[in-house]
């Protein structure tokens, strides 16, 4: 019984060599004669490679992995950043095989205290701003050209800026001295208060370019975005006022209150003030193009399927 495989496969191989050595027409003869037997399948006329079977299914049936662009709305990237207009959130949707559009909102605040022409200035600077922008990718490639628009800003600072009793400040390069509080002479501290403003145009042109893809057309989820322009924010507004007791002297013998318009002293004071003021708004005015230079983090995901 051991030897029955061994003789049955001899005596296959026998009867297929047997098969290709008679002639083609006896050969026709055995296959018409034997049509019932399953072997006996006819050849293919041509060379066609046939489909191969896997699990059942032909290999035909399987589509090949393909890339292309996403269907327009079907991809959201949220994301975050830092600019000179502060921290920054990002959303963006696609549109077009081209185009993304771009919400953006900004928000940063900044404390400090300095010392300047005598003036103790207490300074906080409060940065939110939000705006949107289409993305336009011209090329395969991440180069991005970004116009936009700034609808909300507060950019902006305030400042305190108390001077010392009995010391001396300056204004458009003239030295005073602040009066030492006198209740009897009705003398007050002198102080001053200030107000920058970096939203004269509202709402305000923007303009930028960058590298990297918000919703990257290859498919990954993450970028790191990069981009250069500005915002037409207009030319800062500068403002100061004083209150309180001045003197033209370090003896303190020729004070005014700096809010009497007919006193020479505080009508001097009042006008050299106002120099001051013209100087930092003309050394302030480039930032009527504001900066823009970010980067962030970026991650992208479906929100409805491809088509």
């Amino acid at each position: 019984m051991k030897n029955v495989p061994l003789r049955l496969s001899v005596s296959l191989l026998a009867g297929a060599i047997s098969l290709f050595s008679i002639p083609h027409s006896s050969a026709q003869s055995f296959a018409s004669s034997n049509e019932h037997l399953a072997f006996a399948a006819p050849i293919p006329d041509s060379l066609e490679p046939v489909a191969l079977e896997r699990g059942g299914a032909s290999s035909r049936a399987v589509a090949p992995a393909t890339s292309g662009p996403f269907s327009p709305l079907s991809r959201v990237a949220v994301g975050a950043g830092f600019s000179p207009l502060g921290f920054g959130l990002v959303a963006a949707i696609n549109l077009t095989k081209h185009l993304d559009a771009r919400a953006t909102g900004n928000f940063f605040n900044y404390s400090t205290t300095f010392n300047t022409n005598g003036f103790n200035v207490d300074a906080k600077l409060n940065m939110a701003s939000a705006g949107a922008s289409l993305d336009y990718y011209p090329f395969h490639w991440g180069l991005r050209l970004s116009p936009g628009v700034l609808f909300y800003n507060q950019n902006g600072a305030t400042a305190s800026a108390p001077v010392t009793p009995g010391s001396s400040f300056t204004l458009n390069n003239q030295n005073f001295y602040a009066a030492t509080p006198n209740a009897t002479l009705g003398r007050t501290a002198l102080s001053g208060v200030g107000t920058l403003g970096l939203n004269t145009t509202k709402p305000a042109f923007t303009a930028t370019t960058g590298i990297g893809s918000l919703i990257p057309r290859s498919g990954r989820h993450w970028s790191i975005p990069f981009e250069i322009g500005a915002a037409f924010t207009g030319a800062p507004t500068v403002n100061m006022s004083l209150t309180g007791w001045a003197c033209y002297d370090q003896a303190q013998t020729e004070c005014t209150n700096v809010a009497d318009p007919t006193n020479p002293i505080s009508v001097q004071i009042q006008s050299d003030l106002q120099a001051q003021v013209s100087k930092w708004r003309n050394d302030l005015n480039p930032l009527k193009v504001y900066p823009i230079v970010s980067t962030g983090v970026v991650f992208n995901f479906n929100v409805r399927r491809s088509q």
